[in-house]
C-alpha cells in the first residue's frame, strides 16, 4: 500500500471521527459585577450540562460588559455577541427567548437577606410582615425582575443603573436595606468589607422564583442540548454534588431557620414554572447534609 493511499484512508477515518469536528463556541456575558458571587457556580453548571449533552462545546466570555437588559437584547436579536445567559425567569423573557426550565439555583434566588448600614444593624428587627417592611426603602437595579416583585407587594424600591451604585446608596443611607440572595450575600459582604455595610440578622424575604439558562430562539439546538445535559446531571447525581459543593457552604452561618420569614407573592412567575417537580427545589432540611 502506497503512502499516498494510506494518507487518504487516514483522512477518511478522521473525517468520520468526533475528533475531526471543532467544538461549537458558546459565548456567555461578561457581568458588570467585579466579583460576581454566582459566576463560578453558573459556569460550572453550564459546563456540566454541555459535557453531558453528547456534543463538543467551548465556553468563552463576551468581550463587552453587559447588564441584564443588554444581554437579553443581544440574545433576542441573535446578534452573536452572546449565546447563553442565566437570569431570573419572567413571562416577558420567556416570550423573547428560549428558557431551559430547570432552576439551576433551585429557587434560592428568591430567598433574600438584607444588607443594612453598619450603624443601623437592627433596623429591621421589629419587622414581622410585608406591611411593616413597606415602611423601609430598599434598593434594586433598574432591570432586575425583583424590582417589580417587591413593588407588587407594596414595598418601597429605589433603583440604580449600576450594581455598585446600590452599595453606595446603602452606605450613604439613601436606602434602608438592600435585599440579596442567600447565595450572594456572604461573598458580597466580603467584596465590600471597606464599606459600612452588614447583614441583617432578623428577617428572610421569600418569593417563588427561578434562575434559568436562556438561549436565542434561533438556537433551539443549543437549548435542547443544555436541557438534555442538565437532566442527565440530575439523574446521575452530578448536579446535586455540584450544588452541594458550591452553594450549600454559602448558607452556613446565615441562621436561616431562626429568621422571621416575610413571604411575598411573585406575580411575574410564569405558569410553566416546574413547581411540582420537588426534586428541583431547595428545602431547608437539606442543610443537615454536608457536602463531601
Amino acid at each position: 500500500m502506497t503512502r499516498m493511499l494510506m494518507g487518504l484512508i487516514l483522512c477518511v477515518l478522521l473525517a468520520g471521527s468526533p475528533l475531526a469536528w471543532a467544538a461549537d463556541v458558546v459565548v456567555y456575558p461578561r457581568h458588570q459585577a467585579q466579583n460576581d458571587p454566582q459566576l463560578n457556580y453558573m459556569l460550572d453548571a453550564l459546563r456540566l450540562a454541555l459535557s453531558k449533552s453528547g456534543k463538543a462545546y467551548e465556553l468563552r466570555q463576551s468581550t463587552s460588559v453587559m447588564v441584564q437588559s443588554r444581554a437579553i437584547a443581544e440574545l433576542a436579536t441573535n446578534s452573536g455577541a452572546v449565546d447563553v445567559i442565566w437570569v431570573m425567569t419572567t413571562p416577558e423573557r420567556e416570550a423573547q427567548l428560549i428558557p431551559i426550565r430547570f432552576p439551576i439555583d433551585r429557587g434560592l434566588i428568591g430567598w433574600r437577606l438584607a444588607l443594612v448600614h453598619a450603624q443601623r444593624p437592627g433596623v429591621l428587627s421589629e419587622v414581622k410582615d410585608p406591611a411593616a417592611l413597606a415602611r423601609f426603602s430598599s434598593g434594586q437595579m433598574h432591570d432586575w425582575p425583583d424590582t417589580d416583585i417587591l413593588r407588587a407587594n407594596g414595598l418601597t424600591v429605589l433603583v440604580s443603573p449600576t450594581y455598585e451604585g446600590l452599595f453606595k446608596q446603602l452606605a450613604s443611607r439613601r436606602i434602608d436595606y438592600f435585599p440579596r440572595s442567600v447565595m450572594e450575600i456572604r461573598n458580597e459582604l466580603k467584596a465590600h468589607d471597606s464599606m459600612p455595610v452588614v447583614m441583617d440578622e432578623s428577617v428572610m424575604i421569600r418569593y417563588p422564583a427561578a434562575f434559568y439558562f436562556f438561549v436565542s430562539k434561533k438556537r433551539p439546538d443549543l437549548g435542547a442540548d443544555i436541557n438534555k445535559g442538565l437532566e442527565a446531571a440530575l439523574a446521575d447525581g452530578s448536579f446535586s454534588r455540584l450544588f452541594k459543593r458550591h452553594i450549600v457552604p454559602l448558607l452556613d452561618g446565615l441562621k436561616l431557620q431562626g429568621r422571621t420569614v416575610i413571604a411575598l407573592k411573585n406575580p411575574s412567575l410564569p405558569v410553566a414554572t416546574p413547581l411540582a417537580r420537588r426534586e428541583l427545589w431547595f428545602e431547608l432540611d437539606e442543610l443537615r447534609d454536608k457536602p463531601r
